[in-house]
C-alpha cells in the first residue's frame, strides 16, 4: 500500500441546533494512522474543523459556522430554522481540488439523523473525484447500515470499529496485502491518533478504553462497541505526555463510556496521569459513572487536572433507574456529588444530565430530576432522548413515536422529543427549560 492517498472526511452537521464540546473525529484519525502504518499518505477535510468555527473558546470548545439551509421535507413543520454546521460548501471544494487525487476516500458519521450531512459530503467527492472509491463508516453507518447503503452513495459501507476491517478492504479494491491489521481488542496496539493533521490542535480527544460493563436501555455502546476492552493506564498517561510535550496540547476530552470503571484501572489511571506532572485539563462531555465516585476518587481527579465534570444521573425515580439498567441510585449520586464538593469542586461545575421525553415519562418525573440535583448543589443539564437503534428501548420507542422512526432517521432528531407521552408535552420541557435558563 506504500504509495497510495486515502482522503479522510469528516462531514457537516445538519441540524435545528450543534454546538462544539469537544467534538473530534477521534475514530477517524485512528484509522489514519493506521493506514500510515501500511505506507498510505494521508490526507484530511474536516468540516468541522478550524475552518467550521466563528468562535473557539479557551479550552477547546467554541461555536461552529452556522448557514440556515432548506428543512428536509419530513421536517418542514418544525418551527425552528435547520441549518449547516460547519465549514463554507465552496471552501470543502476548494480543499477538494486542493488535495492529492486520492486512491480512496473515508467518510466517517455520527448521529443517525446527521446524515444529510453526510450525504452531502458523498455527493460533492462523487462531482470533483469521479472514480474514486468511497468508503463510509461511523456511528451512522454502524446503527443505520441499510439506510446507509441504500441511500447515502458510498460504494462500501463499513460498520463498528474498521482498524482491522478498513485495510483488509483496501487490500482486497488494491490487490495489496495490508502490512498492518491490529486487533480492535489490543487498544494498546492502535497508533496514536493522527490529529496532526488538525489545522489547530487546540484539544485532544482520548480514550482509556472502550465499551462499557453496564447495559443502560437507552444507550447503544453494547452494540457499538462490544464488551468493555481497556488500555494500560500508563499508555494512556505517556499519550497525554505526548501531546503535552510535543504539540503544547492542554486540554483534552475522554471519550470513553465507562472512564471510572472498574475502580482498580481508574486509580492507576489517575495516578499515571498524576506522576506525569503536565499541567493539564481533563473535560468529561460524555458523563462519568456517578456510583464509581467516591472522596478517594474525588480527590484524585481534582489532583489530575479534571475540570469539566459531567455525571449521568438521567432521571431521580428509582423505579426508572432500575429498570433502564441500574447504573446509579440517589444515594450513590448524593455520595459523588458531596465527595466532588470536598475535593474543591465548585458546585456550578458539576453538571448532571437528566433525560426528557423518554418513552411513558411524564414531565413531572424531569421536575423532580431537576430538583434533585439542585438541592445537592449540581447543575441540571437537560438532555433530549432520541431513540437510538439496537438498544434494548428500541421495540418500545417505535411503539411510543407517532413518526416511522424505523424508516427514517431524521426522526431520531432530539429536538422533536420523538417519543415523549402526551404527559410530557413540548410546553412543559421549554417550561423546564426557561426556569434553568433563569437560575
Amino acid at each position: 500500500m506504500n504509495g497510495r492517498t486515502v482522503l479522510l472526511i469528516n462531514p457537516w452537521i445538519h441540524d435545528f441546533a450543534a454546538y462544539d464540546l469537544w467534538a473530534r473525529p477521534l475514530g477517524l484519525l485512528i484509522l489514519g494512522s493506521v493506514l500510515r502504518m501500511n505506507g498510505c499518505r494521508v490526507v484530511l477535510v474536516d468540516c468541522l474543523g478550524a475552518r467550521g468555527h466563528t468562535r473557539m473558546r479557551p479550552g477547546g470548545h467554541g461555536r461552529f459556522r452556522r448557514s440556515i439551509i432548506p428543512k428536509p421535507g419530513v421536517l418542514a413543520r418544525v418551527p425552528r430554522h435547520y441549518a449547516r454546521y460547519g465549514m463554507a460548501p465552496e471552501d470543502f471544494v476548494a480543499a477538494l481540488r486542493e488535495a492529492p487525487r486520492p486512491d480512496a476516500v473515508l467518510v466517517t458519521s455520527m448521529m443517525t439523523y446527521w446524515y444529510p450531512g453526510v450525504f452531502e459530503a458523498i455527493r460533492l467527492v462523487r462531482d470533483h473525484l469521479a472514480g474514486v472509491p468511497v468508503i463510509l463508516g461511523g456511528v451512522y453507518a454502524t446503527l443505520c447500515a441499510e439506510h446507509a447503503r441504500q441511500f447515502s452513495g458510498a460504494d462500501h459501507v463499513l460498520t463498528h470499529q474498521g482498524e482491522r476491517s478498513l485495510p483488509l478492504l483496501l487490500g482486497e479494491l488494491w490487490g495489496e496485502d495490508p502490512a498492518f491489521t491490529p486487533s480492535p481488542d489490543d487498544l494498546d496496539a492502535l497508533p496514536y491518533p493522527c490529529f496532526d493533521l488538525a489545522n489547530a490542535l487546540d484539544a485532544v480527544a482520548i480514550r482509556a478504553g472502550r465499551g462499557c460493563p453496564y447495559g443502560c436501555t437507552y444507550c447503544a455502546s453494547r452494540f457499538l462497541c462490544g464488551g468493555q476492552r481497556l488500555r494500560d493506564p500508563r499508555a494512556v498517561a505517556e499519550e497525554i505526555g505526548f501531546w503535552r510535550r510535543a504539540r503544547g496540547v492542554r486540554d483534552f476530552a475522554f471519550y470513553d463510556d465507562a472512564l471510572l470503571t472498574p475502580r482498580d484501572h481508574c486509580l492507576a489511571l489517575l495516578e499515571a496521569i498524576i506522576k506525569e506532572e503536565l499541567d493539564v485539563r481533563f473535560h468529561c462531555p460524555n458523563g462519568l459513572h456517578a456510583r464509581e465516585i467516591d472522596h478517594e476518587t474525588a480527590g484524585l481527579m481534582r489532583r489530575a487536572g479534571f475540570v469539566t465534570i459531567r455525571l449521568g444521573l438521567e432521571t431521580a425515580d428509582p423505579c426508572r433507574q432500575r429498570s433502564t439498567g441500574g447504573k446509579v441510585t440517589g444515594d450513590e449520586f448524593v455520595r459523588a456529588v458531596t465527595s466532588l464538593r470536598r475535593a474543591g469542586y465548585d458546585p456550578g461545575g458539576i453538571g448532571a444530565y437528566i433525560l426528557c421525553g423518554l418513552p411513558g415519562q411524564d414531565a413531572r418525573e424531569a421536575r423532580d430530576a431537576v430538583r434533585f440535583v439542585e438541592a445537592q448543589g449540581a447543575r441540571p443539564r437537560l438532555c433530549e432522548y432520541s431513540p437510538i437503534p439496537h438498544t434494548r428501548d428500541w421495540p418500545q420507542a417505535v411503539a411510543a413515536s407517532p413518526f416511522p422512526i424505523e424508516t427514517e432517521p431524521l426522526f431520531h432528531n432530539n429536538t422533536l422529543l420523538p417519543c415523549r407521552s402526551d404527559r410530557f408535552t413540548l410546553e412543559d420541557y421549554e417550561e423546564i427549560k426557561r426556569g434553568l435558563n433563569t437560575r
